[in-house]
């Protein structure tokens, strides 16, 4: 079974592509772990979209795709930060993907 490995010596179980098994094993420290192992120093700009996409989920059980993350981002933070390119620059190629991953969200559906 994949389990991410907290610096504490926890172990938190992941599915087969990395994400976490059950949202209540997120925390703050495992999105820090997790991002580390994505070679992203979180910021407070990186917070504030995992924030947003957290919430989104709570709001509709879906973790966003690409184009509705980016929607949800220029609705909600404004629309110089609702773009692709803003948000690669955040998360890398797969902003969707990765934003899920640290939010502790389930991958999102039509994302490849």
């Amino acid at each position: 079974m994949n389990a991410l490995s907290l610096p504490d010596g926890r172990r938190i179980p992941l599915d087969k592509d990395g994400y976490l098994r059950s949202l209540d094993d997120w925390s703050i420290e495992v999105a820090g772990t997790l991002a580390n192992n994505e070679n992203i120093s979180l910021t407070d700009a990186h917070w504030e979209i995992i924030h947003l996409v957290q919430q989104f989920y709570e709001e509709t059980g879906l973790a966003p795709a690409t184009r509705a993350l980016v929607r949800l981002v220029a609705q909600r933070a404004g629309p110089d930060k609702g773009r692709s390119i803003y948000l690669m620059k955040l998360f890398g190629g797969k902003p969707a993907l990765t934003v899920s991953k640290l939010a502790g969200l389930p991958r999102p559906a039509n994302c490849f």
